[in-house]
């Protein structure tokens, strides 16, 4: 049956944009395993710098089409869509501190990027599109676990701009027939996510023999999933023809709070330092998610999709990566 499914994609041709970041790489990756021809844009700089992509084996990248670009350019993500069957749209600026200090980015590369991608595959005719929105639209939870009719609140500049994103997807769906699906994964985490997200913060801190590991706030709860079951959850949504139209999400379903999170890591880096509470890494108050929990049931049901890692497992993982590529993080400095 795999290999079966595998023959039937060998000429099939697949944008990822934002493939050299964390998730983008390893669904690039995963791609191109299942057979896929990829075509993966990554954001144009003079060093030619593919991000995450220059990590990957050898007979991995040598069958990717790196494609330099920039996302909030028209024209180029016109001529990236030509050709491809399916379309999966990562490209964004994520970090909420800095959307705080540079909102206008966030409305340019999240908005707009979005509206140039929906737009250049409504007029190339593209067969599918899978858009990435992400749990933080949800905003602290009214209810939980939270399902996919939970309302939408910006609780950041980041939010928000997803939110713009997502309402966008949502449009060309429904006033032009735009075959769109949504994809809202809660926490993923894993090898090569950056310093500024919660789980490498603390396992780099760890694992560099800090006394005290800096966070910002302890009490919020969150659902961590661990990448490679997020990936598996992209593909699903794109093979499914009940996705289209809807956005499902992609999260183990179990909640920890950030203080209890910590302890697990530094138990698994056989580490005892203390854990603090760090000014400078709080969100404003009111800008604070205090609780997201997935709702999975949508994703189990129309995908058969659920987690196959636990928490703990995909934590031992993603410790062992970062061991063997410690100097990338600075653990000593504040990502924003």
């Amino acid at each position: 049956m795999a290999e079966s499914r595998r023959e039937e994609n060998m000429s099939k041709l697949v944008l990822v944009t934002g493939a050299g970041g964390f998730i983008g790489s390893h669904l690039t990756e995963e791609l191109v395993k299942e057979g896929y021809d990829v075509r993966a844009m990554v954001h144009y700089n003079f060093q030619n710098n593919w991000g995450w992509l220059e990590t990957l084996p050898k007979e991995i990248i040598d069958n990717v089409e790196v494609f330099p670009s920039d996302i909030r350019d028209p024209f180029a993500v016109r001529k990236s869509v030509i050709g491809c069957e399916l379309v999966f749209h990562l490209a964004a600026l994520i970090a909420i501190p800095y959307s705080y200090i540079a909102p206008a980015s966030y409305i340019e590369t999240n908005v707009s990027g979005t509206l140039n991608v929906l737009h250049a595959c409504l007029e190339e005719g593209t067969p599918r599109v899978v858009h990435t929105s992400t749990s933080e639209t949800y905003g602290t939870a009214q209810y939980f676990p939270i399902d996919e009719k939970h309302p939408l609140v910006a609780h950041s500049p980041y939010a928000a701009s997803k939110i713009g994103a997502d309402k966008l997807a949502e449009s060309y769906y429904l006033s032009f027939g735009l075959p769109v699906a949504t994809i809202r994964p809660f926490n993923a985490f894993g090898p090569r996510q950056s310093a500024r997200a919660i789980i490498p913060t603390i396992i780099s801190q760890a694992l560099c023999g800090a006394g005290k590991i800096c966070l910002g706030s302890l009490f919020p709860v969150r659902d961590f999933t661990y990448v490679k079951d997020t990936v598996r959850g992209f593909i699903a949504i794109a093979r499914s023809k009940d996705s289209v139209g809807h956005t499902t999400n992609i999260g183990r379903g179990e909640g920890i709070t950030v203080g209890d999170l910590a302890k697990l890591i530094l138990e698994i880096c056989g580490c005892s330092a203390t854990i603090e509470s760090d000014g400078r890494r709080v969100r404003p108050e009111s800008s604070e998610v205090r609780q997201l929990v997935c709702d999975n049931r949508r994703a189990q049901e129309m995908l058969e999709w659920s987690p196959s890692y636990t928490l703990e497992r995909g934590i031992e993982e993603t410790v062992r990566w970062m061991r063997e590529d410690l100097e990338r993080y600075k653990s000593r400095t504040y990502n924003v």
